[in-house]
């Protein structure tokens, strides 16, 4: 492969070429990228500390948070890196390397998410049912097949990009390794590539997106019927999934769904899915969850006091 490329580094230009901007954005990412670890970490041990861990929504929210870990590290620390040095450098094998767990990552957070909305449908509107089709075994098999699904997405993206000639220039216009500014450095007509590229992110992030709010409004439809306490909780419970839905999949739909082109607005939009989202799910999940809020409540406070217990 490296035999038909002039190219052994890449240089990534990054979000601003002003030093003052450049800290600035090294301690605004690194706020959110510590906000991340902490609000996530909260979450999976809260989760998993409690009784919560058994039932399947807290079963894939911990997995969730899990994955937004996973996912912003292949991006954020490299780029807070590269805000401290002058010369922003990756070699050919590190950007192939980041290419795929960024977007295997990536993809496991989608199909986790529509398994989070599979369950919320299932407890909604077949509740005589959901004890049998979400037993602990289908989520096990839900998550197996997010992790499925994600290879599967980026071994797609990588092999598309693995095989292309890079001759040079190797300027990145870009604060990581993504598929279409590296498209738009190889050195062959990559037009027909990029609508494999929109088939592989772009068309699926769309279906997915459509096949969630779809789902989301039949649950809508179908709380009506409830009483006003189980209908004030099922629509707390939905709002926080339809906002986290739409912050991911809106961004990720206007980077993909066009052709191989970039645009200046492309790094905003992909600071949005690969750091603030991963930053927000924690309070979004948590806000307007009575559950969670007094899991994390039950799991630190009985932490701390027995920490501060005397010793006898």
């Amino acid at each position: 492969m490296e035999n038909r490329n002039n190219v052994t580094e890449f240089i990534l230009l990054g979000l601003s070429k002003n030093k003052k901007v450049q800290i600035l954005c090294f301690l605004f990412f690194l706020l959110c990228y510590l906000a991340i670890w902490l609000g996530n970490l909260i979450i999976m041990t809260s989760i998993t500390c409690s009784q919560l861990i058994n039932q399947p929504m807290y079963f894939f929210l911990n997995y969730l948070a899990l994955s937004d870990l996973l996912y912003t590290s292949t991006v954020t620390p490299k780029l807070m890196t590269d805000l401290l040095t002058e010369k922003k450098v990756i070699s050919y094998k590190n950007c192939m390397t980041q290419l795929f767990t960024t977007h295997f990552f990536g993809g496991v957070e989608v199909f986790i998410i529509t398994g989070m909305a599979y369950d919320r449908y299932v407890a909604i509107c077949k509740p005589l049912h959901y004890a049998i089709l979400m037993n602990r075994r289908r989520c096990n098999s839900i998550l197996r097949a997010s992790c499925a699904g994600g290879f599967l997405h980026s071994l797609g993206l990588f092999l598309l990009t693995i095989f292309l000639p890079f001759c040079g220039p190797n300027e990145i216009d870009h604060y990581f390794c993504d598929v279409y500014p590296l498209l738009k450095l190889a050195c062959i007509d990559t037009h027909k590539i990029g609508f494999l590229v929109i088939a592989n992110s772009g068309l699926m992030g769309l279906l997915i997106f459509v096949v969630l709010m779809a789902s989301y409004f039949m649950i809508l439809y179908n709380v009506r019927a409830y009483s006003a306490e189980n209908r004030h909780k099922a629509l707390s419970t939905c709002s926080s999934h339809i906002t986290v839905v739409i912050l991911f999949f809106a961004p990720v739909i206007f980077v993909y769904i066009r052709p191989a082109t970039t645009l200046p607005e492309d790094k905003v939009f992909t600071l949005f899915y690969t750091i603030v989202v991963p930053m927000l799910n924690p309070l979004i999940y948590t806000l307007r969850n009575a559950e969670m809020k007094n899991a994390i409540r039950k799991v630190w406070c009985t932490e701390r006091f027995w920490k501060r217990k005397p010793m006898i």
